[in-house]
Formats: structure tokens, sequence, C-alpha cells
């Protein structure tokens, strides 16, 4: 059960935070060089030989955290290989409700900086790429640890013909959009509508009275 105690996102950002442009511009064009941590390299070997050995849709599940979302999107697609990552494993060790059992899902823990330059080298074709209420950072001065700040940026922006974020923030999802464009994709935001809440993160947001946004990229 989800209760209505969520409160609303609060920033002293008015709008598109006015250094996003060079940050992004910045990152889409220097590379990273940050050496890969040995867990996620080890969890991505084991991954990426059964995404290689399989010959489907391969759907990527990003901050999963439970993995609620990632069991719910291997149920509605059955005929796809779906891949939820979080960073933690006590989240991803949770258990859940047997509704959300499947049998074409991994639960991954990674480090997403990593893993999504990982994904990159190794060049999967991702059908569908979502990341379901990213932590917002909502400060102007934390731009950077929001994923379209940071320097992975120009990995995730080219994982997945088509790229789903999910948000209470609108402002999130109109930054997300606007380094999107710079890095030369679209897309648009619309209203959360679907009756089934795809996370924790979401139900509970629907039951304090809040809005549900979404970017299709």
């Amino acid at each position: 059960m989800s209760f209505g105690d969520s409160k609303a996102i609060v920033s002293n950002q008015p709008g598109i935070h006015e250094n996003l442009a060079d940050i992004v511009n910045k990152h889409l064009s220097h590379t990273s060089k940050k050496p890969f941590q040995q867990h996620t390299l080890d969890a991505f070997a084991e991954i990426d030989a059964k995404v290689k050995a399989f010959d489907g849709e391969v759907i990527l599940d990003s901050c999963c955290g439970v993995g609620q979302s990632t069991r719910i999107l291997a149920k509605n697609n059955p005929g796809a290989l779906v891949i939820g990552v979080d960073k933690s494993a006590h989240r991803i060790e949770r258990n859940v409700e047997d509704l959300w059992q499947a049998d074409n899902y991994h639960l991954i823990r990674a480090d997403l900086n990593d893993f999504y330059r990982l994904v990159t080298k190794a060049q999967w074709q991702v059908a569908k790429h979502y990341i379901l209420y990213p932590n917002p950072w909502p400060k102007a001065k934390h731009v950077q640890r929001r994923w379209h700040g940071t320097a992975v940026f120009p990995d995730i922006i080219n994982i997945g013909e088509q790229i789903i974020l999910r948000s209470n923030w609108r402002l999130y999802l109109e930054e997300f959009l606007f380094a999107a464009e710079i890095a030369g994709k679209s897309g648009d935001i619309s209203e959360v509508t679907d009756i089934e809440p795809l996370t924790p993160f979401e139900a509970k947001y629907r039951a304090s009275g809040q809005q549900c946004w979404q970017l299709s990229i």
C-alpha cells in the first residue's frame, strides 16, 4: 500500500539551469576517462554474455531500485530481455509481490556511470531505455549530479531507440530534453496516465496528489 506522504519538489531554480548548455557541450566534446570499478566490470561481463546470446528485444531499466519496474516491464514484454540496474545491492535484493514475477529479466548491481560506458563499447542494441524517477538533485548548485549534467550523458543519450524518463518534477524532464536536443535528439513531455504505477515512487506521488510526467525521446 502506498501512502500520500511524498513532499513536492522544492527548488531554488525557476527554469532550465543557466549553465546547462555549456555543461552538456563540454561533456559531448570530451570522452570520460574515469577508471571502471571492478564490481561493475564483473557484473557487466556476466550480463553482456546473456545479451549477446539473446535473439530479441533488449530493454534497459536504469536506477531500477527494488526492481518493481523491471518485473512489470518483463511481464508486459514477454518476448524481451529486460535488464534492471541499480547501484544498491540492498535495494535489488529486496522481495516484491509475486504479481511482478517473470523469468525474462535480470537485476544487476552496478555503477551506471561505468555501466553506460560499457554498454556503448559493447554496442548493445537497446530497444527501450527507461530512467524512472531519477534523483532530482533540485538545488541549482547540484545540476551536474543530474543525469543530463554528468560526464556520462553522451552515452546515456545514445542508448536505446527510445528513451523514457518519468518524474514528478517537470523541470527535470525539461532540462533532459533541452540537453537531448543539443545532442541532436527530439522528444516530448506528457502526463502519466497509466493505471498501473511502474515504481513505488510513482505510486507514492499519485497518492500524494502529485502529477507525474513522462519524457519520451
